[in-house]
């Protein structure tokens, strides 16, 4: 995964300090007819003073190919939910995994995900090995009347199911405006928003909290998310928030959506300049945060 604030390659993390963790439940979250396959795995840690903050991610080391010289498979995953702690005080958290195959540009051939097919294909019970947690990418401002702009796409819903839950159950005093836009190629495949689970629900009736869904005109056609559509009724509303120095917006989810807002938010700013400087500012002022793979 990469951030704003520092680009990372898998390498650099230090992964030797390591620990067990035992698969409690790995259900499907999305229905029977979504293209998609993604499963939300809960674990129970075997380490009691497991150190995790809201918005951190935990290493996966998954077997690897040693034919390939690989012996283990390092991944990163976004926790989807705040640690719980059981009786015998081990925590347990959860994490959002799609499955997914690669194409080989070459052959034309696709491959099974080492990492996302390992931890699919987890039974309860099964032990895995995690190493971390790593990164605090999406802060809770100091301001707890500031306005916060959600926008994930694809599993990238996994880091802010926590952030909003942490919110309303941690931060007693918050009273900033929370818009979540999240965009996913069909109804079937808006995690956490879908009739397996609609974990967002719960929020709907909160003044703060509103939810926008973008999704693909034409899912079968592999055509880009609407994220227009979703926005073009609060446009103008959205965009008076990209010019309130209290807004804080962070992205989550798919690299290859950043083009599409950027051509949206052009679109709302009057031009693509306009909105360069924009989008500038709220950098420089670590109010724009990315965690995209």
């Amino acid at each position: 995964m990469i951030t704003t604030e520092s680009v990372r390659t898998l390498q650099d993390y230090d992964t030797s300090e390591r620990f067990v963790a035992r698969v409690i439940s790995n259900e499907p979250i999305t229905p029977p007819g979504a293209e998609a396959e993604v499963r939300e795995l809960v674990l129970e840690v075997q380490r009691p003073d497991f150190p995790y903050e809201v918005g951190q991610s935990v290493g996966l080391l998954a077997p690897g190919d040693p034919a390939l010289g690989e012996y283990e498979h390092f991944r990163l995953y976004s926790v989807a939910d705040l640690p719980e702690s059981e009786p015998e005080g081990l925590p347990r958290i959860k994490l959002c995994v799609r499955r997914c195959t690669y194409l080989d540009e070459v052959t034309g051939e696709r491959h099974p995900g080492v990492a996302s097919n390992y931890l699919c294909d987890r039974q309860p019970g099964d032990r895995i090995t995690l190493t971390g947690p790593f990164g605090l990418v999406f802060e809770v401002p100091e301001e707890h009347d500031a306005n916060l702009i959600l926008i994930g796409s694809g599993t990238g819903i996994a880091p802010f199911r926590a952030f909003v839950k942490y919110l309303y159950r941690k931060v007693p005093d918050w009273a900033g405006r929370v818009w979540l836009l999240y965009g996913a190629k069909s109804g079937l495949e808006l995690l956490y928003m879908n009739e397996e689970k609609d974990d967002f629900a719960q929020y709907y009736d909160r003044e703060t909290f509103e939810a926008f869904k973008a999704l693909s005109p034409r899912p079968s056609w592999a055509d880009p998310i609407a994220w227009d559509q979703a926005i073009e009724a609060r446009g103008e509303e959205l965009w008076a928030m990209f010019g309130d120095p209290k807004t804080y917006v962070y992205v989550a989810g798919i690299a290859e959506s950043l083009a599409d807002l950027d051509h949206v938010f052009a679109r709302l700013a009057g031009s693509p300049e306009k909105w360069a400087r924009r989008k500038a500012e709220l950098r420089a002022g670590r109010r724009w945060v990315e965690l995209v793979y």
